[in-house]
């Protein structure tokens, strides 16, 4: 007979039995051990039927293809860029995954397209056993940034931060007019009036704060609202990108 011992959104640690018996199966950080489901981490639990997942609430991000992420251009070589995303390696940006055309035999000037201390947003691409990685700029919204400013958040906090079907960016841009775009390594950049982009910075702190607490989109709503003078509509129907 199987028992379910936590329920949706209940904070675990590492070793607590999440479930017995095999009615149900695990997901992400959750392993089976004989007929017990258990938690590898300190996380919240996401029941989506038979399935048992756990939200981790702290730890580093780990690249995955097809992540849009936030990084620093720290060396340039001949044939592309090197970037720190906030991993213990470095990505690489290959000529061939700009979104410009550059002919190397006239223009060998890469330092024109990115620059050394340069931020981007880029999607990963290729993730290798040997820990090579490869971003793109190839894309919408991949470009270099310019102005503005990037905070660094947790990276298990980004799915709360971003919200359902981009609820939460879509109230944090209609509240200050900023334009916002989430990495999902955990770097945040935030552009528009200096005292709007301290709003959107002091709201996702407050997001990250309270990420595990129920009703959270409504109460960042009313505390938008108040902190903007700005009325919100539906924010889960506008959804949209996390993007730009």
């Amino acid at each position: 007979m199987s028992k379910l011992n936590v329920q949706e959104r209940d904070i675990v640690v590492p070793g607590e039995i999440l479930a017995e018996g095999m009615d149900y199966l695990p997901s992400g950080d959750v392993f089976r051990d004989g007929d017990k489901l258990i938690s590898e981490k300190v996380g919240l639990v996401n029941i989506s039927g038979r399935i048992i997942k756990v939200i981790a609430l702290n730890g580093k991000y780990l690249p995955k293809r097809g992540d849009l992420v936030i990084g620093k251009v720290v060396d340039i070589g001949l044939f592309g860029w090197r970037v720190d995303f906030g991993w213990a390696y470095e990505a690489n940006i290959s000529l061939r995954d700009v979104s410009e055309y550059i002919n190397t035999e006239r223009d060998n000037e890469l330092t024109k397209y990115y620059n050394i201390g340069d931020y981007v947003v880029a999607q990963v691409v290729n993730v290798t056993s040997q820990k090579l990685i490869d971003i793109s700029m190839k894309g919408p919204g991949l470009h270099r940034l310019k102005g503005g400013r990037i905070i660094e958040v947790s990276p298990h906090k980004v799915p709360r931060i971003i919200g359902k079907q981009g609820s939460m960016v879509s109230m944090l841009k209609q509240a200050s007019g900023c334009r916002i775009t989430v990495g999902q390594n955990g770097l945040v950049w935030i552009q528009g009036e200096p005292d709007k982009e301290l709003l959107v910075e002091n709201t996702i702190r407050k997001i990250e704060k309270e990420s595990h607490l129920s009703g959270l989109t409504e109460n960042i709503k009313i505390f938008l609202e108040k902190e903007s003078g700005v009325k919100i509509t539906d924010a889960v129907k506008l959804g949209g990108s996390h993007g730009l």
